[in-house]
């Protein structure tokens, strides 16, 4: 029996600039055959002896042109063992999650890059539209507010409650009931309500700022 290759693919999050409020997804055009110039998650063979975290932060720089300080937090994902997803021969998928800052950076290498929202992937290269919605899921269930790496990396050291509404409905799918997202967020430690609150939608009241207190 052939051995699987195993590849290391990403699904690299952006929440805010250049949208603020949205989250968004990378993706960009493929070089190589198969599927030359179709669009897919950044992914890159494990190396012999390669951290698979390694492996992650050489596929959002060298297929995305994101500088290494601007990955934020990186982690793993689920594994997609199908033997016929890539038509090069068996490759067993390791899909890792990262976040990326918000902030603006010059990309440095594929221009192209398009970043996406999770419910509007696109004709994606591979499984990897199978990979999104899965990802997603598992995001939305088992790391958003659960993940406390996950979570602080992905709404910045304070945010203002409306975003964890828009990052919740984003990653469920469901806009989350008030009551409950926050007694959710009282709950997770190292999290504190503040007494600020900030102007997020040109209509309705300021939102109460939520701050990660400083490890």
């Amino acid at each position: 029996m052939d051995q699987s290759a195993v590849s290391v693919d990403v699904l690299a999050f952006r929440f805010g600039n250049p949208e603020p409020g949205k989250l968004r997804f990378a993706v960009a055009p493929r070089r190589w055959e198969p599927y030359t110039g179709q669009l897919a998650l950044p992914g890159v063979l494990l190396g012999a002896g390669e951290r698979l975290r390694d492996a992650a932060r050489r596929a959002v720089t060298s297929k995305l042109g994101i500088p290494d300080d601007a990955i934020v937090a990186i982690g793993q994902l689920a594994v997609f063992d199908e033997p016929h997803r890539d038509p090069r021969g068996p490759t067993l998928s390791v899909t890792m999650w990262a976040v990326v800052t918000g902030a603006d950076f010059r990309v440095t290498a594929d221009t192209a890059v398009q970043w996406r929202p999770l419910d509007a992937p696109g004709d994606l290269a591979f499984d990897h539209n199978r990979i999104v919605a899965d990802g997603r899921a598992v995001a939305g269930s088992r790391l958003l507010w659960h993940d406390i790496t996950f979570t602080r990396a992905l709404l910045g050291p304070e945010f203002p409650a409306t975003y964890a509404v828009e990052v919740t409905t984003a990653l469920t799918g469901t806009r989350p009931d008030a009551g409950n997202l926050n007694r959710t967020l009282k709950a997770l430690p190292g999290l504190e309500r503040t007494d600020e609150r900030v102007r997020v939608q040109a209509t309705g009241r300021p939102a109460v700022v939520w701050r990660w207190v400083a490890d």
